[in-house]
């Protein structure tokens, strides 16, 4: 099962012809489960504060990350927008926030949300920095960003790699692989499993052959499809939380 991108009900920076603010445009209304949990607890906590949670991007589809990134190589955006498939808003799990209505400091916020999983990509809390307002809710993504930052995998910088994986997670085209987007995927799994199989290419080979064999999945080439299924059970088994909603 792939993990699903359900349709989120939050408040943005965007207003109407009154300066009502909008709720954030369905196109970008959408995250993983953990994120839609993460981004409600977050909003909560931050409310019992006196601030808001307020947002201006989540999801980006392939065409609308296309855009930011053409956007910033000519100038248009100022802030650094990746190629496709370079961010973790692909994936359902990036969000961008109104730092102005969280009413607490950046470096108080950074504690409230990793409390939820929810983590700056900035490596200070100062609101002057670029992307401050920038989080990511990563999940078993960190994994395979952690898996590249120790250089198990060469092939991609961790934050790609983590975006990578997290595309693939919810059944989209990821560029890189071509034809063999189910053998990424089915990489991306065993790496999340805790199997080190070289990188994450699309490749099948000795490496991860032996992963999925140590995961006790017969290794069958000509049966891609169903060794994705067996390890995308295993996922869910192991990080239910990203694939349902926690109870109210």
């Amino acid at each position: 099962m792939k993990s699903p991108l359900l349709s989120i009900n939050i408040m943005s920076c965007y207003k109407n012809k009154l300066k009502d603010l909008l709720p954030l445009p369905s196109r970008m209304a959408k995250c993983t489960p953990d994120t839609h949990d993460a981004i409600f607890n977050i909003a909560a906590e931050l409310a019992t504060k006196g601030g808001k949670l307020i947002l201006s991007d989540l999801f980006r589809s392939y065409d609308m990350q296309l855009q930011a990134h053409n956007d910033y190589v000519s100038g248009k955006k100022k802030a650094f927008s990746p190629a496709p498939v370079g961010s973790l808003h692909e994936a359902g799990r990036a969000f961008d926030l109104d730092l102005s209505v969280i009413k607490i400091s950046l470096a108080d916020f950074w504690i409230l949300a990793a409390k939820y999983g929810v983590n700056p990509i900035i490596s200070e809390p100062k609101t002057s920095i670029s992307e401050a307002w920038h989080f990511d809710c990563r999940g078993s993504h960190q994994i395979v960003y952690k898996y590249y930052a120790d250089k198990k995998g060469t092939n991609f910088v961790p934050y790609k790699a983590a975006a990578v994986s997290g595309v693939l997670a919810i059944g989209l085209h990821v560029d890189d692989f071509g034809s063999n987007q189910t053998q990424a995927a089915i990489q991306s799994c065993v790496i999340r499993l805790g199997k080190e199989i070289g990188n994450l290419d699309g490749q099948i080979g000795r490496k991860t052959q032996k992963g999925l064999e140590e995961l006790g999945i017969t290794f069958n080439l000509n049966n891609a499809p169903d060794m994705l299924l067996q390890v995308e059970n295993m996922i869910q088994e192991k990080f239910p939380n990203e694939f349902t909603l926690s109870a109210p």
